[in-house]
């Protein structure tokens, strides 16, 4: 009865379907959600490792009346996606501070969550603070796991002997010299070199620089080890982990308190998201995000979105950050003429295109807390990802109909391509043939409609012609027998090829279902019988559709190939034969290592390795023999098949089963081109 009541409350709420929804649909990453009320005012912040898990969670099982009244009072869920749990915990601090929510505990502020603070002294100390002064020190952080912190700072002393006291004393030096943890600077004035260059490493270590010191405390952890001394390998290695733990990058925070701004896109066609984050006094206030759609330029779409987005002079700050491609000079300077403030346009380069010059520009921009190019990089990119998954919301609210509309117009289908399956092949060297079917509905993956077929006729042959035959004529024989709907539309990963294979199936099933091949080299579109390929703009709604199709495809058939060749990598040969276990299996391997050396080695060398009777090693001996006969058989019917004609000289080099025969097959391909080219 309590099931049903509360079954039937959850109808009663308006926004219940559209709330779990959003839900199931988040990414399995770490970020920051806001739960909103029908008036638009957030009334609940909160953190998640991972958004979808999280999200779900708010609607399965029994809950608590604070979370049954938060699901009854909001009306949308919005949510950011950050690079890892650091972020996520410091941006949820700086929303709940914005926003005040009413069903949040108000936080404490994030600068008293503690840093490390590298003193401006002389000989500097390395202490913890909550207390951010600007005399001069340089600050690391803030780290939101105090733990960690005070674990790196043991394991720092441990290392390196720096100065403890606050005062430098003229007496005699303290327990810490005696003890050999401290260089004494205080007496021995001939230390300073070697005390700027700890201190200099140690930098280097916070700046995320230091891989020859993480290094130095992973020698000093074996040696400690080496030499029985446990407790301070314990210590060095609990350093090591807090230090990972530390050097989680923080892009929501920084203490460089310039105003700045981080535009970042993602295009679809036409449609583009556009993702602007905002660091206010040092902190992340959260992300907009504003879709539209453009015909121009990706190099000039960020220029084009500026001057739009930017109307007010007081909300532009001094610095916008980009990427290295956008063109902005000319926005930059119609900015500074019509508002009159001098800002700066940074192009941002790519993590592999990043030069000497390009890190000598940015560490000139760096403040106290060494903020430097990785973290505009890495802003960036997480711009474009939330940018990224705006565009995937927006489509599965709309669906993809712009890109089925056009390409029911270009191949002249007879309705909507409202559902369209797609076919891939996925073998190695003709070994575990799968071939995936996927489905999309309405433009977007409907992904309870996914299978796969282990296939049968080519199990060791490779032949992509047959391989597609087989696939089609299962799946579309079972579903004019069982009556189910079929697809508006059939495609082919591949060329003319493997699009006839599959017409052929079809035409002797008795059924009219549409069939285009998307070839990967120039993105050609095929259709049966027509020999010239259909090529789309590079912008096409509808090609980049029918590549969306594609490229699940393509993913869905590698997966399940490599579940199936990690199956059988974990399973020997040996235990195929007859009184053959684990343990024996483990015998066979240490002696004889393939089933080669089995099939060719004698009766006496079996029963001797694995202490048994003479008819029980014959026996064990005979059917290696013929195991290894049949393994043969294959493998030349795999090396055969390379001549057939659903192998492209290209497969045939990429599987690479015998140098000399897949050079072979390039050489008869390429003769058989100049043939076909000389008699056209």
């Amino acid at each position: 009865m309590s099931n049903s009541g509360n079954s039937d409350s959850k109808n009663k709420l308006p926004f219940y379907e559209t709330l779990h929804n959003t839900a199931l649909r988040a990414p399995s990453q770490s970020g920051v959600y806001m739960w909103r009320n029908p008036s638009g005012t957030v009334i609940y912040v909160g953190k998640a490792k991972n958004l979808r898990n999280r999200l779900s969670s708010y609607f399965s099982g029994n809950k608590d009346i604070k979370t049954r009244l938060l699901i009854a009072n909001a009306a949308s869920i919005e949510y950011t996606t950050t690079g890892n749990e650091y972020e996520a915990f410091l941006l949820e601090n700086n929303l709940i501070k914005k926003y005040s929510p009413r069903y949040n505990i108000c936080l404490k502020d994030g600068k008293s969550y503690p840093s490390l603070k590298l003193t401006r002294e002389k000989f500097p100390r390395l202490i913890k603070t909550r207390n951010i002064v600007k005399d001069g020190s340089v600050y690391f952080g803030p780290y939101p796991d105090s733990n960690a912190l005070e674990t790196f700072l043991e394991t720092l002393y441990e290392i390196y002997p720096l100065r403890h006291c606050r005062k430098m004393s003229a007496a005699s030096p303290c327990m810490y010299y005696h003890i050999g943890r401290c260089l004494a600077p205080c007496k021995d004035k001939g230390c300073e070199p070697t005390y700027i260059e700890y201190i200099e490493e140690i930098q280097s270590l916070l700046e995320g620089k230091g891989e020859e010191t993480s290094k130095k405390i992973e020698a000093e952890m074996k040696k400690a080890a080496q030499n029985m001394n446990f407790e301070k390998a314990a210590r060095l290695r609990d350093g090591l982990k807090a230090l990972s733990i530390m050097q989680n990058q923080n892009i929501v925070e920084s203490f460089d308190s310039d105003d700045r701004d981080y535009i970042a896109y993602w295009r679809e066609g036409e449609l583009i998201s556009f993702t602007v984050m905002q660091m206010r006094g040092g902190k992340l206030l959260g992300r907009d995000n504003y879709r539209t759609s453009s015909l121009n330029e990706d190099s000039e779409l960020c220029a084009e979105f500026m001057g739009a987005y930017y109307t007010d002079k007081n909300e532009i700050p001094p610095k916008i950050y980009v990427t290295e491609n956008d063109i902005t000079e000319n926005i930059c300077r119609w900015m500074e003429e019509k508002y009159g403030t001098l800002i700066q346009i940074i192009s941002v380069p790519e993590a592999a295109e990043t030069t000497a010059e390009d890190m000598e520009n940015t560490t000139k921009e760096r403040g106290q807390s060494g903020t430097g190019l990785a973290l505009h990089r890495a802003a960036l990119n997480m711009a474009k990802e939330n940018a990224h998954e705006d565009i995937i919301r927006l489509m599965r609210e709309r669906g993809d109909f712009p890109a089925m509309r056009e390409l029911q117009e270009i191949l002249e289908l007879p309705r909507l391509p409202v559902r369209i399956e797609g076919f891939d092949i996925a073998h190695i060297g003709g070994k575990f043939p799968v071939a995936s079917l996927i489905s999309f509905l309405n433009g977007n993956p409907d992904k309870k409609n996914y299978r796969y077929f282990r296939l049968k006729t080519t199990d060791g042959i490779i032949d992509d012609f047959a391989s597609m035959r087989e696939a089609a004529s299962r799946r579309y024989t079972r579903l004019v027998n069982e009556g189910k709907e079929l697809p508006d539309l059939i495609l082919i990963d591949g060329g003319i090829g493997q699009v006839n294979a599959v017409h052929g199936i079809i035409s002797a099933l008795g059924l009219e279902i549409p069939i285009a091949g998307l070839a990967k080299r120039d993105e050609e579109i095929y259709r049966p019988g027509k020999s010239e390929p259909v090529c789309l703009p590079k912008r096409s709604d509808a090609l980049r559709l029918l590549q969306r199709v594609r490229d699940e495809t393509h993913r869905f058939a590698t997966s399940r190939n490599q579940q199936l060749r990690t199956k059988e990598n974990t399973v020997t040969p040996f235990l195929k034969l007859p009184h053959i276990g684990k343990e024996r299996d483990k015998i066979l391997m240490k002696t004889f290592g393939t089933l080669k050396k089995l099939a060719l080695s004698d009766e006496a060398q079996v029963a001797q390795s694995l202490h048994v009777r003479a008819d029980i090693a014959s026996d064990i001996l005979m059917h290696a023999k013929i195991l290894f006969e049949e393994q043969e058989k294959k493998k030349e019917e795999e090396r055969m098949s390379l001549g057939l004609p659903g192998t492209t000289k290209e497969k045939a080099a990429r599987y690479k089963l015998n140098s000399d025969l897949a050079s072979a097959a390039l050489e008869v391909a390429s003769s058989e081109e100049e043939t076909s080219s000389t008699e056209n």
